[in-house]
């Protein structure tokens, strides 16, 4: 009986070691032989466990794990950071307001406009613009109706129309049938609403600009473009308004789509978007470029008041300032057949070229192919009437 006690009390003992081991054998990690040789301990990696609260797998953070360190952005670290735009000048209670309406060019317009202008106190740009809209949809967005009341709204001091790029579509008539895209009833229709609209953005008696549509990707469109700027152009013109052609600052040198050209300052920028139908920002400021001097020519804000300004009547004529007829240099007449066309071939002072009476050898050897007679006593002397002082076939004596 006390064998058989002190066997299961050997027992017990003998389990309750081997599992104080195996905790401790848990708790301090084995070290191999890549250890030993680097210096480096093996992390194992912590049993996943399901955290309720986050409703996610979380991992326990490891004892030994540094403090992760943020990046900072190339720009910054080396520090070219991008300068951030100057905030807009506050504008003045009677500021000049100029409205800009069309489609989603326009919109780009309106964009490049605000930021030509930002620093302008004295003029504030107000953009109506419906992206999908156009002149051919009606039924759509009525523009005549939505010029109208945008006018009476807003009370601009000038108006700028871009509009056109939704417009290769069907069109309907006023008898209610659809005409089809470049027929000749599609485009006298469209004509015609061109003139209304001109008509309606000039009837208030502000400035009106229009400006034209620029090129795009695909050659059929570039070319339907084309063919509305004509109309614009014409339209504007009937209404006595001012119109700017855009197209030749979106081409390169052979009139070709380009999506990469010079920006303001002549560096090379993309102005297109991918799809080779939007503007970039520096494409809207290029847009803008083109419009923002006419504006202040209008409204004769920001420039020099000695420049002539516009009116209603159009530009003053600029008649050229004459000099007085006593300060005119009057120069005697030049005869066609003198060779120097200046009355004269020599210096104040000089005399003629002293030409020499006989051509050189260099001449006569250029000239004629004459050679010159070889001096008294060369090897290629062969005359035979030689000097008396030259000695021929010499007798050497020993």
């Amino acid at each position: 009986m006390r064998s058989l006690l002190r066997a299961l009390l050997a027992f017990i003992c003998l389990s309750l070691g081997f599992t104080i081991a195996d905790t401790a054998g848990a708790q301090e990690r084995r070290r191999t032989l890549f250890d030993m040789f680097f210096g480096r301990e093996r992390i194992e990696q912590a049993p996943r466990r399901f955290d309720a609260g986050r409703g996610a797998d979380a991992f326990p953070e490891r004892p030994d794990a540094r403090p992760q360190r943020k990046r900072r952005p190339a720009a910054a670290a080396a520090g070219n950071a991008v300068p951030k735009a100057a905030p807009a000048a506050e504008k003045a209670a009677d500021a000049k307001k100029v409205l800009v309406i069309g489609d989603f060019i326009a919109a780009g317009l309106g964009d490049g406009l605000k930021e030509a202008f930002a620093q302008a106190p004295d003029i504030v740009i107000e953009t109506r613009a419906n992206t999908a809209s156009g002149l051919v949809r009606d039924d759509y967005y009525n523009w005549p109706e939505k010029l109208a009341s945008a006018i009476a709204q807003v009370k601009p001091d000038a108006v700028v129309i871009m509009i056109g790029a939704n417009d290769r579509q069907q069109i309907r008539l006023a008898n209610g049938t659809r005409e089809k895209f470049r027929t000749d009833a599609w485009l006298a229709e469209y004509e015609r609403r061109v003139s209304a609209f001109a008509a309606i953005g000039r009837q208030t008696g502000a400035p009106l600009i229009w400006v034209g549509m620029p090129p795009f990707q695909t050659s059929s469109m570039m070319a339907d473009m084309a063919s509305f700027n004509t109309l614009y152009r014409e339209a504007t013109e009937t209404v006595k308004g001012d119109f700017i052609d855009i197209w030749d600052g979106f081409v390169d040198a052979d009139g070709k789509f380009m999506v990469t050209g010079p920006d303001l300052n002549g560096q090379q920028v993309r102005l297109r978007g991918s799809d080779g139908i939007n503007m970039t920002r520096a494409g809207k400021r290029k847009m803008a470029f083109y419009v923002e001097k006419d504006i202040r020519r209008i409204l004769g804000v920001g420039i020099d008041p000695g420049l002539p300004q516009a009116t209603e009547q159009g530009p003053t004529d600029l008649k050229p300032t004459l000099a007085p007829p006593s300060e005119i240099t009057r120069t005697p007449p030049i005869a066609l057949t003198d060779p120097a066309l200046d009355g004269g071939d020599t210096l104040l002072g000089a005399g003629p070229t002293p030409v020499a009476a006989d051509k050189s050898p260099i001449a006569r050897l250029l000239e004629g192919g004459e050679t010159g007679e070889a001096p008294n006593g060369r090897v290629d002397d062969f005359r035979l009437a030689k000097p008396a002082n030259v000695i021929s076939n010499p007798v050497i004596r020993n």
